[in-house]
């Protein structure tokens, strides 16, 4: 009754530990963060319930090779079964089956007693018919010619003989002492389980108390993400929004940037143009002066003479080409369109943005200012669970009763320290009764020795068996004396081991061995084995619930895995407190809670009618109407229209042609000037920074209005569209995100309750009260029964019974050579001058 009371208020103490999880319907969604709830804290146990022979180990796998040689059938499990369901009453009804499996045990049985029986009567037979002279007992020995080789093959026997005695004898000797050795080992073994069962009780209320102690961690992260409730679902909320919202102000953002370029390009396309008109105001001058001249100069009367008359034709026809060949002035200026650009820049587009920026990033202010009576609500109702569950672990005596298991176990520790001098005392007459017995064949080991080493001293191969010598004739009374003794206790020995071989035997053959293999287990689970309405036994004797799925095994292995005694012995089923700890509890508080937050964020505007005009005003600025051809055009083009230096040498060639004169000075004159401004305009214009730069900005500028222009009603209203899409998702559509990441951030919570009670449930069933000690007490109760006694027992039966048979080939030895060595009363002799050759006594 004390292991049922330890296990009952056990259970008592673990249940205010049980947490469960019988939330239905969809899973709630993991927790963003990891609980860390550390390591429970553990007790060491120090029994190790493992045995090693060690070399006595050799003697151990004999004994077990003979039994199985004597038993080779396997656990009648059925058998076992229906003698413990009809209480032995099948034994009647199934006697073959039982005859059948003890068949070895019962040949050898017999085989013993009949040894029992018989030996004794043999050695009165023996003994009366020796007193008659006759079975050996006369004292006349015949003389043979192969005398010496028997003699020497009967002293070979029997030293065999009483050599195998002599390791049987050390084989019973070795497994008594053994024994008694083991059993001092057994102390230290049960104080090992005692003090484990000690570090049980003594850990598992300080484990408890851990256990509900981890409450205050969940109860921080949840304080932490109610705190943090604008940063954590403000945030979700913002993140999910902002896929829309982000582009959408981006885009406008971006627009800013566009205005400020095309601004930059038609200032650029303004001082570059001023910059390119200025450079060829004076050199297009010039040409024209000379251009004038020549055309004057052609009006020379040599120009009417048939020879000169073409070449003067050909000069005035070459006249046109000689100006500038890039027209700047002809350009229309950009001033009226960089006013427009410069006039919508005066509305700060960039900050009506950043504004709109600003208000969709207040989005966790607003959660947090909106949801604050919802989650000073929450926070009561964490106040009220961690205030229930200090309560209900207050409701259960776990200290109080575990204090008295621990004074249970002391009181039993000390009445079983009381019981060893008992133990002690018991041991030593079962050691003497051993010895005993050991003694009684070593005394005829001494008698065989003894007379084997007197008679091989003392025999005299010249001596006549009526003239042998006093050691020879001792060697054989001694033979003769060892005979006599294994008459007197070889029965009483074979008697003692066939009670012990039958015990033993059957003990290491129906519960050692089945143990080892599990066999018994599954006996001992077998459904309406102890009580015919009880499937299970032990939840039917603890709980008064047989259906429960509670087996022998089932216990014993979870405790040999060290696990949690809560989940060993099914607790949860027996004790269930999940109405009180189970998280659909604290789910629909927790729903309640949340039903009511609203989060309204219409008040959020992401771009002001005046940033709207603003886009819509650049849009009219008249870039496009800007003729972008005609400036890529006039940038394209050289300074002048043909080479001045190749103009100039083709004119002083004309000029050659025509007679000396007038003309022909003015014409060499004139290719002089065109050369002059050639290399003192053209090319120093040619290679002025300001101008090649002038002319490289133009050109870039033009290119990106030209871009611009072409796209830029399209991307405007795309961006309007786009801003008005995500503000109508803000104002309108928002409720959809809003309750989605709502529902997010309430399953964080709950989340954190459910990691809890997982970690509670899988401490309970490997952490909490690990039941190691009490599949360390079933494997110590195996080695004390199995490893120390029985193997032990089984061994000293089998060595001393070994020694017991030897016993009748020792016997029929020593008698024989006994003839050899004792000194007879009469001898044959051997008349040597007989023709026949006869024999004849001599007294």
């Amino acid at each position: 009754m004390l292991w049922k009371t330890g296990l009952i208020f056990l259970c008592w103490g673990l249940t205010s530990g049980e947490l469960q999880d019988r939330q239905s319907g969809t899973p709630a969604a993991p927790a963003r963060t990891t609980l860390d709830f550390g390591l429970v804290p553990s007790g060491v146990y120090d029994t190790v319930a493992y045995y090693e022979p060690g070399a006595i180990g050799i003697l151990f796998n004999m004994m077990h090779a003979f039994l199985y040689v004597v038993q080779p059938n396997p656990f009648p499990e059925d058998l076992v079964i229906r003698v413990a369901k009809d209480k032995f009453g099948a034994i009647q009804s199934e006697y073959q089956k039982v005859i059948y499996y003890e068949l070895g045990f019962v040949v050898c049985a017999a085989l013993g007693l009949l040894f029992t029986v018989l030996l004794p009567l043999v050695g009165l037979l023996f003994c009366l018919c020796r007193c008659c002279d006759n079975c050996g007992g006369e004292m006349h020995q015949r003389q043979r010619k192969n005398a010496d080789c028997l003699r020497g093959l009967l002293t070979t026997l029997l030293l065999t003989t009483t050599f195998i005695i002599t390791a049987g004898v050390l084989c019973a000797y070795a497994a008594n002492q053994n024994l008694s050795s083991q059993l001092k080992s057994m102390r230290r073994l049960v104080k090992s389980n005692l003090k484990d069962l000690h570090t049980f009780a003594n850990q598992t209320p300080a484990q408890i108390d851990y256990l509900i102690s981890k409450y205050d961690t969940v109860k921080q992260h949840v304080l932490h993400d109610l705190e943090n409730v604008g940063v954590i679902l403000g945030g979700r909320i913002h993140e999910e929004l902002g896929k829309d919202v982000q582009p959408a102000l981006n885009g406008v953002l971006s627009m800013t940037g566009t205005m400020r370029d095309t601004k930059d390009a038609l200032e650029n396309v303004s001082l570059s143009l001023e910059t390119l008109q200025e450079g060829t105001v004076k050199l297009q001058a010039n040409l024209s002066l000379v251009r004038g001249s020549l055309s004057n100069a052609l009006n020379d009367p040599v120009c009417t003479h048939p020879q000169s008359f073409e070449i003067c034709h050909n000069i005035r026809s070459t006249l046109p080409k000689l100006e500038i060949a890039a027209n700047y002035s002809s350009l229309t200026d950009v001033t009226n369109q960089l006013d427009k650009v410069n006039e919508v820049l005066k509305t700060d587009l960039g900050q009506i943005v950043e504004k709109g920026f600003a208000s969709f990033n207040d989005t966790p202010n607003l959660v947090t200012d909106q949801t604050r009576n919802i989650v000073e609500g929450v926070k009561v109702l964490l106040d009220d669970v961690g205030s229930n569950v200090t309560t209900f672990t207050k409701l259960f005596p776990v200290h109080s009763t575990l204090t008295n298991f621990t004074k249970m176990i002391s009181h039993t520790h000390s009445q079983i320290e009381d019981i060893y001098p008992q133990v002690d005392q018991m041991d030593f007459y079962r050691w003497i009764c051993c010895i005993t017995l050991c003694c009684m064949v070593v005394l005829i080991l001494t008698f065989n020795f003894l007379g084997l080493l007197c008679g091989i001293l003392g025999f005299d191969r010249h001596a006549t068996p009526t003239t042998r010598g006093c050691v020879s004739n001792t060697g054989g009374n001694l033979l003769m004396a060892g005979v006599g003794f294994s008459f007197l206790f070889s029965w009483v020995l074979m008697g003692v081991i066939t009670a012990l071989f039958l015990a033993g035997g059957n003990l290491e053959k129906l519960v050692c061995e089945p143990f080892q293999t599990r066999q018994l287990f599954k006996v001992l689970d077998t459904p309406n084995l102890a009580n015919s309405a009880w499937k299970n036994f032990i939840p039917g004797y603890l709980y008064n619930d047989p259906e429960l799925d509670l087996t022998a095994y089932s216990l014993y292995s979870n405790c040999k895995d060290n696990r949690g005694i809560y989940s060993a012995l099914h607790l949860d089923k027996v004790f269930n407190i999940s109405a009180f700890f189970n998280t659909s509890v604290y789910s629909k508080d927790v729903s309640r809670k949340f039903e009511g937050m609203k989060v309204d964020l219409r008040g959020i505007i992401l771009l002001e009618s005046e940033g709207k005009q603003n886009l819509i005003s650049f849009t009219e600025t008249g870039i496009n109407e800007i003729d972008f051809a005609a400036y890529l055009e006039e940038v394209n083009k050289g300074v002048t229209r043909i080479d001045l230096v190749d103009f100039a040498s083709r004119l002083d060639a004309q000029a050659d042609q025509l007679s000396k004169g007038t003309l022909q000075t003015s014409l060499k004159g004139h290719a002089n000037t065109i050369r002059q401004i050639h290399i003192q305009q053209v090319i120093p214009l040619e290679k002025s920074m300001k101008y090649v730069k002038a002319r490289s900005t133009l050109n870039q500028s033009i290119r990106l209005l030209e871009r611009t222009s072409s796209d830029l009603p399209v991307r405007v209203r795309d961006v309007l569209a786009a801003v008005d899409a995500a503000q109508y998702l803000i104002s309108h559509n928002a409720t959809f995100v809003i309750n989605q990441e709502t529902e997010k951030y309430k399953q964080t919570i709950i989340g954190y309750f459910k990691q809890y009670i997982d970690w509670i449930r899988t401490s309970l069933a490997l952490e909490v009260a690990t039941c190691k000690p009490l599949s360390n007490i079933v494997d110590t109760a195996e080695i004390l029964g199995c490893s120390f006694l029985l193997d032990s027992m089984n061994t000293f039966w089998f060595g001393l019974g070994c020694s017991t048979l030897f016993l009748l080939p020792s016997i029929i030895l020593s008698v024989k050579l006994a003839k050899f060595y004792r000194r007879m009363d009469t001898e044959d002799v051997y008349d040597d001058s007989s023709v026949s050759g006869t024999w004849h006594f001599t007294l």
